[in-house]
């Protein structure tokens, strides 16, 4: 069976974007996958259409690159296949300060939790709001209410834009939310080369609990939201503390 409805996700091949793939494929979204890594992207892609029964489209893109930022944007621009539900997933930390990070790097991060998320929202909302309806995410994390190096600063942007484009286009059909996780076990930390093992287990979230509690923030139309109790509370006191608890580099 194919179904009309397509939702896209960037960093579609593993961690949370896999998790974003499966549970809208459940959900009767065809899917397009999007991520650098075409071999894992045709492996999770051939997966949902055999547990979901659902169309799939394969898009392998660095979307450092301007050109594939540009492809992934004209996809999500064809009237012919309308993308409902854009999912800005996508990115990574860096583990080193600002006076010690390259600065392409530094570029190459502010980029992809940022500028690509910013133009292919763009790209998305004049057909949702033609249509009446579409929902976009951003994945940021809790690190955007804190103060902590360029990793907080990006990724405060994303919850920034989802407020002010939930407020501004709700009422015309089109949800944004955006999803503000603390540790969550995916490949994250593993890519930075981060020791983890000093950190408790009851701070540790779980993919799907994440995933799930996204997909429903933002077809409930809510602007933010904090998966779990506990990082709610954390992220209520570091409002209340001193900065100088919760200000420092990386």
């Amino acid at each position: 069976m194919t179904h009309q409805r397509w939702a896209l996700v960037t960093g579609a091949s593993s961690g949370l974007g896999a998790q974003y793939v499966r549970a809208l494929a459940r959900a009767g979204h065809n899917i397009v996958l999007v991520a650098r890594d075409r071999d894992r992207l045709q492996a999770l892609a051939d997966q949902v259409e055999r547990d979901f029964s659902v169309a799939t489209e394969v898009l392998s893109a660095d979307l450092h690159a301007p050109r594939n930022v540009a492809r992934v944007a004209k996809r999500l621009a064809d009237s012919r296949r309308p993308v409902r539900v854009l999912v800005n997933n996508a990115g990574y930390g860096i583990g080193e300060d600002l006076a010690t990070s390259d600065v392409g790097e530094e570029r190459n991060h502010l980029a992809i939790h940022v500028t690509v998320p910013l133009e292919l929202t763009k790209a998305a909302l004049p057909g949702m709001l033609e249509r009446g309806e579409g929902r976009v995410v951003f994945v940021s994390s809790v690190a955007g209410y804190l103060a902590r190096g360029s990793y907080s600063a990006n990724k405060a942007w994303g919850l920034s834009m989802a407020r002010s484009l939930n407020a501004t286009y709700k009422s015309r059909g089109v949800h944004v939310s955006a999803v503000a996780p603390g540790f969550t076990r995916t490949e994250f930390h593993q890519r930075m080369s981060m020791d983890i093992a000093m950190y408790p287990s009851f701070l540790w979230l779980e993919a799907p609990y994440v995933v799930e509690r996204s997909l429903r923030a933002v077809e409930a139309g809510r602007a933010v939201t904090i998966p779990s109790l506990r990082y709610k509370v954390l992220v209520a006191v570091a409002a209340v503390l001193p900065k100088r608890f919760h200000q420092a580099g990386t």
